[in-house]
Parts: structure tokens; sequence; C-alpha cells
């Protein structure tokens, strides 16, 4: 948040996402939120939930170029927020998960509008639903995702786009973003209050708490 506010107001044309190691994102950390919805539940499960959706409006107000280099598995948050982006670049060893279910908990990152929107409701229950993954080829087919590269030159051919995107005209950038995202920002923020009105209920609620348990229980087992 902090940073695409700072780059909000600098003099960048557009900003870039990646990660460092094999996994782009895997999502909210949830045994530090079990962690705190035990302590406090009512207290924490705003706290928390306000936090993610002043996170999500950030994308969906943010005026440049948001460009995404997705390096391995985007999960849960790091999958459901590539919608609000403008470009998706994968390595073909990518894939993308939303298994909201096997979390116990309901979809965020306005993903209850994207989904269906980019990919169609069928394909969008079987992620948000039925947790289906989808490779990196997948995902491309289905909008998800704008180009997959090879693994083995996916840094050279992403500075390839990097300096191509750079030699344009930033206000032209932005003009055409504007153009692009002005009919549906309305629709995003709704759908970011709703999500987030839903987390909060569940993670207030002692059901809640023990599913998200379940799941950190389960995964702390794989572990050992």
């Amino acid at each position: 948040m902090n940073a695409l506010e700072r780059a909000a107001v600098d003099d960048s044309k557009f900003v870039l996402f990646s990660a460092a190691g094999s996994v782009f994102c895997s999502g909210l950390d949830f045994g530090h939120i079990v962690k705190n919805l035990r302590n406090d539940r009512n207290r924490m499960s705003t706290e928390i939930v306000d936090t993610i959706k002043s996170f999500v409006n950030v994308f969906i107000h943010f005026k440049k170029i948001i460009v995404v280099s997705v390096n391995g598995p985007a999960i849960g948050l790091g999958a459901s927020i590539l919608p609000l982006c403008d470009l998706v670049w994968a390595n073909d060893k990518a894939w993308f998960q939303t298994p909201y279910m096997t979390f116990g908990q309901s979809p965020d990152g306005c993903a209850t509008l994207t989904f269906p929107r980019i990919m169609g409701e069928a394909l969008a229950n079987e992620m948000l639903i039925g947790g289906r993954k989808l490779t990196a080829r997948e995902a491309s087919a289905k909008g998800l995702v704008s180009q997959v590269f090879l693994t083995s030159t996916f840094t050279q051919d992403v500075m390839i786009q990097i300096k191509r995107l750079a030699s344009y005209n930033p206000v032209m950038l932005q003009k055409c973003k504007d153009l692009v995202c002005s009919n549906i920002m309305m629709e995003l923020e709704q759908a970011n209050e709703r999500e987030c009105e839903m987390l909060k209920k569940i993670w207030s609620s002692a059901e809640g708490i023990e599913s998200m348990l379940k799941y950190v229980q389960t995964k702390t087992d794989e572990f050992k």
C-alpha cells in the first residue's frame, strides 16, 4: 500500500510487481490471522478486514499502469488481485489457485466480480468454490494472464516488454487506463465492500475461526 501510494505521486510511468524466490504470492497469512482473532475476534476481525479492504481499494483506484510479473504460484489473494492489475505476465511454471473453501473463508480481492466477468461463471465457480488450479497456459487462455513466457528466458522477456512500455507517453498510458477502468470502478468498490463484510462476519464467528484453524493445523502437519 505504501509503495503504491508513493508511486502514485512520483515521476514513474508505471509500477512493476514481481517476487523473489519460486513463489509469487501465497496469499493471506492465516496463522497470523487466527492468532489475532483468538485474542479478540470482534475487534481484530474489523481491523484485519479494514486493512484488506484498504489494500484492495489502493489497486482499484491506482491511476498508473500496474504490471505484474508472476514467477511462480499465485494463491488466494495473490491470484484474486491480478484482474485489478493491467498487464499480467507469467512464466510457464506459474499456477493460479483460489481454494477459499479449503481456507475456510469467502473470496476476496473483488474476485466475485472479476472472475465471472473474465472467465465465465462456470470456471469462476470451479476456482472460487472448487479450488481448481489453473496452469499459466490455462490462465492465459481464460484471460487471467496477458502473456506466458518460458521460465528459462522469463526475466529477459519481461525486460523487453518493460522497455517497450517505458518508451510510451505516460499521459497516454494513464488516459488509456482511465477509459478501460472507468466503467467498472463503482462495481469493484461495491464488490470489495460486500466481500469484506462477509469476511468480517465469518472471522468474528467461532465457526469461522475454527475453519481457519483447521486449515492452519493441516498445513502445519504437512511440514512435520
